[in-house]
């Protein structure tokens, strides 16, 4: 076989080749593929000038893949455009992400404004000490304990309901010429349920039965008042409490903010689904009363007052996130190019092992040619592209509904991921790679170390919610168990977690002091210390590495064993033919190496 052929199954077919349209740059030549392979007398003769040709172009070909932007640069004078576009994506990002973070906090502080508003209005009874948040807590949940308050609270609500103009807030009913939608009361009942005390006995049948009624609010409600329970006998209604497990009144208002209007921005208008529930799911004596607000953006109309022929800030964001988007696609599209093109010399020197030098190609050193820095950048791009048009359609209220949440997880993880990828540039400097090199040298044995503590842990989790659950408020469920032991571990809160356990029972009180010193002294003086020692290790691994002697790949072996050019000419002559390959040519090789 001549040397146009060999470098043709090899990818290094001349820039002549090349310009000319031959096919031998966009496929693999299947038929000489084979004839190379089955036939060993076509072997290339290994002091053969066309051997050691194929060869060295091989060995330039991976030593110049594996180098990184500074020493392509210094070798090609090839600019790093794939760093230039991280940088400003990092800078427009950010940019997009401080300004969404404005008018995200601006959103939810006026939706939680309007909760408050709405406890105030709706709930009896309601104290502001409620609307701090504190811990420990500075008051119990909102609950009622008899018949009375269960329905005066129900009536209090549908008042107060009916006298939404009375409010401060610019409050108004769903329908468009603002007559009053009445609310809807529902029960959620078991399908029977009664309990006769006296003797010990009951009747039961755990069917769940919800049951709904409008409440028609007239004008007298305004003047005279709201009883519920006349108004549920007038509908041959009924409430059973030892079967009741929840009571729900439900209702919207309509409102428009002009907090955010300005010169050249209109004002927002929210639909709020206002919920009041009464749980009494435990059935235990006390039903909780709790509110909950459901914000929804909707589409303004009507006659407004603001500027409309000058729109400077809201097409200044529009062309920021599109920028945004488009960056962010070129750098997803250069990050997968690169991913395949990487695939595609590895597949290519698979072949080169076991067709010229009769071995296999080590797995270790066929990870070599994963990149996870420009995977990580993909799933980057991708969460960065998704939240920027979400946020568009926010901004030009293009959603009928609460998107605010989904846009920012899309857009905080995204912004993480970019700040984490500038890491890989500075890898190239020795002086600032010591974390990245710590935590790769130290990843193998803090995985297996982290699995051993985690099923410690697991078990004084599993063991404190089990025990102490019922008696501490700190271990009422497994989240909380798994929060306050991280916490402890960290050393916060030690003596209020000790104190605030329940006296009741002698036993469970020596028990929890014996599982806190013991948990405490096992994760701080010894889990911990050991954690550190290993991480520890490996940076003193790192800084010794010079006067140590690493174990080489097959790989590595065999570019270290050729003579590295000493001209930029030799690489820049075999690399020039793999930058002229498109992209759609790459795909198409790789398809071709799987096939063969």
């Amino acid at each position: 076989m001549n040397e146009a052929q060999n470098n043709s199954i090899y990818g290094l077919t001349d820039q002549s080749n090349l310009s000319s349209g031959s096919n031998n740059a966009d496929v693999y030549n299947s038929s000489e593929a084979d004839l190379l392979l089955d036939n060993e007398e076509e072997y290339l003769h290994p002091y053969s000038e066309e051997y050691v040709l194929l060869e060295r172009k091989m060995r330039n070909r991976l030593s110049f893949f594996f180098m990184n932007p500074i020493e392509k640069w210094k070798t090609r004078r090839r600019f790093p455009y794939k760093f230039l576009v991280q940088i400003i994506k990092i800078i427009l990002v950010t940019l997009q992400l401080s300004l969404f973070a404005h008018t995200r906090y601006s959103h939810v502080n006026y939706t939680w404004g309007n909760r408050i508003t709405f406890s105030h209005l709706f709930i009896k009874g309601w104290d502001p000490a409620r609307e701090i948040v504190s811990y420990p807590p500075a008051l119990g949940p909102l609950a009622i304990y008899n018949i009375e308050s269960f329905y005066s609270t129900i009536n209090y609500a549908v008042v107060g309901y009916a006298n939404i103009s009375n409010a401060i807030g610019s409050y108004s009913y769903l329908n468009e010429d603002s007559k009053v939608v009445d609310p809807i009361f529902c029960t959620v009942h078991y399908k029977e349920g009664s309990v006769f005390g006296f003797n010990e006995s009951y009747t039961f049948d755990g069917e769940i039965i919800q049951e709904c009624l409008n409440v028609t609010i007239t004008d007298d409600i305004k003047t005279k008042g709201f009883s519920i329970k006349d108004y549920l006998i007038q509908h041959n209604k009924t409430i059973y409490f030892s079967s009741l497990l929840k009571a729900k009144l439900k209702f919207a208002l309509k409102t428009v903010n002009f907090r955010v209007a300005g010169k050249y921005s209109p004002p927002d208008c929210y639909k709020f689904e206002i919920q009041i529930t009464l749980n009494n799911e435990d059935m235990d004596g006390q039903v909780l009363v709790d509110l909950e607000v459901n914000p929804f953006r909707l589409n303004c109309k009507g006659s407004v007052e603001y500027i409309i022929d000058n729109k400077v800030e809201s097409f200044l964001r529009s062309v920021l996130n599109y920028f945004v988007i488009i960056v962010c696609t070129i750098s997803m599209i250069l990050c997968t190019r690169a991913i395949l093109r990487a695939q595609l010399l590895k597949y290519e020197t698979i072949r080169y092992f076991e067709d010229m030098l009769k071995s296999t190609l080590s797995y270790k050193a066929r990870w070599e040619f994963w990149n996870l820095w420009y995977i990580m950048i993909i799933i980057n791009d991708i969460l960065i592209v998704c939240g920027s048009g979400i946020k568009e359609r926010i901004e030009r209220k293009q959603f009928i509904g609460d998107q605010w949440n989904l846009c920012s997880v899309l857009l905080g993880t995204g912004n993480l991921l970019v700040w984490f990828g500038v890491l890989r540039y500075l890898t190239f400097f020795k002086t600032y790679n010591g974390v990245i090199l710590t935590l790769r040298q130290a990843f193998p044995n803090t995985s297996r170390f982290i699995l051993c503590a985690i099923l410690l842990y697991a078990g004084f989790t599993f063991c404190g919610w089990l025990v102490l659950g019922p008696y501490h408020m700190k271990f009422r469920s497994l989240a909380s168990t798994s929060e306050c032991l991280f916490s402890l571990i960290n050393g916060d809160d030690m003596y209020a977690t000790f104190t605030i356990m329940a006296t009741k029972s002698s036993l469970l009180w020596w028990f929890s002091r014996l599982y806190l010193y013991c948990f405490i002294s096992l994760f701080i003086y010894v889990v911990i210390n050991l954690f550190l020692s290993v991480i520890i290790d490996s940076y003193e691994t790192i800084k010794n590495q010079p006067h140590v002697i690493k174990p080489k790949t097959d790989l590595e072996k065999f570019m270290a064993e050729g003579t590295f050019p000493t001209s930029t000419f030799d690489i820049t002559e075999e690399t020039d033919n793999w930058a002229h390959v498109s992209f759609a040519q790459t795909v198409r090789r790789i398809f071709c190496s799987f096939c063969m």
